[in-house]
């Protein structure tokens, strides 16, 4: 009857979690993975990388056409003469002045061409670079994830452990009521209880700062109350090495972003020898001015005194010439005046301010320059490009020997870790009947409490290497995942 009575309260006992679970948010592995790849703030950087390497790539591009650029100014100069020489220029009156200008400028050279393929070597490395910031994101989310389930079956199997506990306390104070345990056997098992009980609480703070630490990941603040669940099952591993090292080679992302590293420096060896290649310039210029005078007496007083200034040198130079008539050298020389229409037009002009432009000739230019002799700055750079090709080969040997290395150890781990689940789970088993055998043993009398004490923790130890068995081989086959850079189930 007893028997009977235990195995009810287990039964229930086990329900009552699963009933409150089902009121509980949900997190699944690929529903954490979703959130870190929109949250995780060192993969989101990640992602400001390749955005950079796209505007490099745009620009690139666009440094095979002409740069362009307009202006529009305005000035103000006093109307105060300047002397050069004992001689004064300028106006004398204030003069206010607007320009625009539209000017273009094109370089065409071997090294135009050779920024489009550094550029866009450049973003084939962004892109992988990338692919292995995702990855690793995985890697550790999962490893995260994978920790925050294995505390969470601890903290499970402690509180199941201790509803056997309480009845098993419960069944000492039975039997002690009837004179088939003294008080001490009740004792020790309320000892027992509250020992268990501290196990507990200790494993389900472990279990709660796992789940922290797994939302520190995600780049999200964690729901009150979530419960982890993932599909792992333990399957014997069915890849070979051989095969496993052939897709790292070709998957891994690490290593693709290396040797698109590589294909960037040997591209940059190509832009250092282009420096030697000439130049090709182009160039066009054009614009317009116009200006107003503040006060127009002084210049019209002004021109007015050239014209008759030109006039009485004509007249002179004629008259010594002596070569014609005075009647038609003052024809000739009377038409050099100063007069109405004259002083209209200098009026019309100065009333064009400010967007009267008059435009100024244009330009245009071609040239063509040779780099000669740069102090060797030139040869500097080549030979700093070269050792950066270098290097970028010997780090890519380096992963290659490396992902060797890590792919050949996870999956040894993988095979080992999977045996030890197999051992385990037996150990487990048997301990679980060696419980089971005591507490009957102890139902009836022929056991002590002591025995049963014994047993028990033989079982929580044996059951607690199994959880810690099954989550090493998952960790294991992220890790050997994570080396080979893709997926295997």
């Amino acid at each position: 009857m007893l028997r009977r009575s235990s195995l009810a309260l287990l039964s229930l006992a086990a329900a009552l979690p699963l009933a409150a679970q089902a009121s509980r948010p949900i997190l699944t592995l690929d529903d954490a993975l979703e959130i870190a790849r929109k949250n995780n703030p060192a993969y989101l950087q990640s992602i400001t990388g390749r955005t950079r390497a796209v505007a490099a790539v745009r620009a690139a591009y666009g440094a095979l056409l002409p740069s362009a650029d307009a202006s529009f100014g305005t000035s103000y100069r006093e109307g105060r003469p300047q002397f050069f020489g004992g001689v004064a220029f300028g106006a004398t009156s204030d003069i206010i002045a607007s320009s625009w200008n539209l000017g273009a400028n094109a370089r065409l050279s071997y090294n135009s061409l050779n920024s489009i393929r550094r550029a866009n070597a450049a973003l084939e490395a962004a892109d992988a670079e990338l692919d292995a910031a995702a990855y690793t994101l995985r890697s550790t989310v999962t490893a995260q994830f994978l920790g925050a389930l294995q505390a969470q079956a601890r903290a499970a199997l402690q509180d199941t452990l201790v509803q056997q506990q309480q009845l098993l306390l419960a069944l000492a104070k039975a039997r002690a009521g009837v004179g088939q345990l003294t008080s001490l056997d009740v004792k020790r098992a309320e000892v027992g209880l509250g020992t268990q009980q501290v196990a507990a609480l200790r494993a389900r703070n472990s279990a709660a700062v796992s789940r922290l630490q797994l939302f520190q990941q995600l780049g999200v603040p964690m729901p009150e109350g979530v419960v982890l669940t993932a599909e792992l099952p333990v399957t014997a591993p069915t890849q070979t090495i051989d095969d496993l090292l052939r897709t790292a080679r070709q998957a891994n992302p690490t290593l693709r972003a290396l040797q698109a590293r590589e294909r960037a420096a040997e591209v940059g060896v190509k832009a250092a020898r282009g420096e030697y290649t000439p130049t090709l310039s182009l160039s066009a210029n054009v614009g317009g001015v116009a200006q107003q005078q503040r006060d127009l007496g002084p210049a019209i007083a002004q021109a007015q005194a050239s014209a008759l200034a030109r006039q009485a040198s004509c007249l002179t130079t004629d008259s010594i010439r002596g070569g014609a008539g005075l009647s038609r050298i003052t024809a000739q020389c009377g038409a050099i005046t100063f007069g109405a229409a004259e002083e209209a037009a200098l009026r019309s002009a100065n009333d064009n301010f400010p967007f009267g432009f008059t435009r100024n000739p244009y330009n245009l230019s071609l040239g063509i320059s040779l780099p000669i002799f740069d102090g060797f700055a030139r040869e500097q750079r080549m030979q700093e490009a070269t050792a950066s090709r270098t290097d970028a080969r010997y780090t890519v040997r380096r992963q290659e020997l490396a992902l060797t290395a890590e792919v050949t150890s996870a999956q040894v781990t993988l095979q080992a870790a999977f045996e030890a689940v197999g051992l385990q789970a037996r150990n487990a088993a048997t301990a679980r009947e060696a419980l089971q055998l005591a507490e009957e043993r102890y139902r009836v009398g022929t056991n002590t409490f002591v025995d049963l004490t014994t047993a028990r923790a033989e079982y929580e130890r044996a059951e607690t290497d199994r959880i810690d068995a099954v989550y090493e081989f998952h960790r294991a086959f992220a890790a050997l995942e994570a080396a080979v850079g893709r997926t295997l189930r």
